[in-house]
């Protein structure tokens, strides 16, 4: 490696994330088994035509402007999507552009745009839910979104899919080609109409939203997600949306101070959005938690194997739910709900049907585990909680559900943050007062 050729990386070293310093410095290694005479022009050649997608923070204040698309315009790079909300742009870059942002003093940071991954028999009965059916606290009417693959038009869920937004494919009507997002909808608020009231979620009446943000195979990048929070944030008030659910994340790489999803959440959750955030399947080894689930403020959720029973006594976190504490040493998650062998909504003929048949139950259902299953159960106690006292702020919704939460005995908070969901005691407290202590 030629070090004079690469000081402008470590001279803007403060201005990369981890990964993208390390792509660009790839930039200028020899190829192995490659000539050295001939080693100039493939490494000219991989700096002009191997892109690098990049998330670009810039240092303008309020919303994107003319400026920022002036500043992409002289650099010679193009804007696939503004991200307002993290006052950024993503696009895509070779060595001499990368080079051209880093000079550039209108330019704040510049992050590698990754990848973001998809990460109810007894599940209701476990938190609390089924009992509060009784008195018509089911959810009505709070407006959840589904960040994820999609929603397919299941009877469970017929003339609650309120609105529909895909940064995937820009379609207009519902649907799902992975069928995770389908599930999680239904750990929400299937209402159990093909299944005689079994699989019903936690919040049955609730009112979905679907932002598509993950491709057919349950994939997509950071700038797709953030410009799905985007959406949200500028759709809240028309749509009324109280509460996000998450069930996907990415690798931590960066303090949440430093991760872009984290600050489009933080933004979401001041906007007055509830947001759920998986806490990741990579347990049971320390320090695995997601982004954005390192966030503070967020509920992050981990997985509880309930055993297939609605007692307490024989539950324990799953082995694959991803513990704590997070790369700025918080304790995460925040709380546990049911995430193994969760029976929910099936998506006819999408990739996760296709690849495991095994898992159906029967024409309308199929079973899933993982922390992208207790991510949504969460969401549809909240959408309860809601429900019976609209007035609380998402501060005061997570300090509901830690405060009320069941603690198992000898776990350890990184495990299982505050013990799992109690919805019953989290509404009791709500009625009573929302000043916790």
């Amino acid at each position: 490696m030629i070090f004079h050729k690469v000081s402008w990386i470590r001279s803007h070293r403060h201005k990369f994330c981890p990964t993208l310093r390390t792509m660009a410095l790839e930039w200028y290694r020899p190829v192995n088994y490659v000539p050295c005479f001939i080693q100039k022009y493939f490494r000219i050649f991989k700096q002009s035509f191997r892109k690098i997608p990049v998330i670009v923070e810039t240092n303008e204040l309020g919303k994107m402007n003319q400026s920022v698309e002036s500043l992409a315009t002289s650099i010679g790079c193009k804007i696939d999507r503004k991200l307002h909300t993290i006052n950024a742009f993503s696009t895509k870059v070779n060595a001499k552009t990368l080079e051209l942002l880093a000079q550039n003093n209108n330019v704040k940071k510049i992050w590698y745009d990754r990848e973001v991954k998809t990460l109810l028999d007894v599940a209701s009965p476990t938190v609390g839910s089924t009992p509060l059916w009784n008195n018509n606290i089911t959810g009505k009417d709070v407006v959840v979104v589904v960040m994820d693959t999609g929603i397919y038009e299941h009877p469970d869920l017929s003339g609650r899919i309120i609105a529909f937004k895909d940064f995937v494919n820009q379609k207009s009507h519902p649907y799902d080609d992975n069928g995770h997002g389908t599930h999680v909808a239904g750990d929400i608020a299937a209402n159990g109409s093909q299944s005689n009231g079994n699989y019903r979620g936690p919040a049955p009446e609730a009112q979905l939203i679907g932002v598509k943000v993950l491709n057919k195979i349950g994939s997509g990048s950071l700038s797709v997600v953030i410009e799905g929070l985007q959406w949200c944030i500028d759709n809240k008030e028309s749509l009324s949306i109280r509460v996000i659910n998450m069930s996907l994340g990415a690798e931590t790489t960066m303090p949440y101070s430093e991760d872009p999803v984290c600050m489009a959440v933080a933004n979401a959750w001041e906007a007055g959005i509830v947001v759920c955030a998986a806490a990741g399947n990579s347990g049971p080894q320390n320090n695995t938690i997601n982004s954005p689930g390192i966030h503070p403020s967020v509920i992050t959720v981990g997985a509880l194997d309930d055993r297939n029973t609605v007692s307490l006594e024989d539950d324990s976190v799953a082995d694959f739910s991803s513990r704590g504490p997070t790369i700025d040493g918080f304790e995460k998650p925040d709380i546990i709900a049911p995430g193994t062998d969760i029976i929910s909504l099936r998506s006819p003929n999408s990739m996760l049907d296709k690849q495991n048949k095994q898992a159906r139950i029967d024409e309308w259902y199929t079973s899933l585990s993982g922390t992208s299953m207790a991510t949504p159960v969460c969401s549809g106690v909240i959408a309860q909680i809601l429900q019976v006292n609209p007035s609380l702020t998402p501060d005061q919704v997570k300090e509901l559900l830690i405060h009320t939460a069941n603690p198992l005995e000898d776990v350890d908070a990184n495990s299982q943050g505050a013990g799992i969901i109690n919805v019953k005691n989290a509404i009791g407290l709500s009625k009573n007062s929302i000043t916790i202590h």
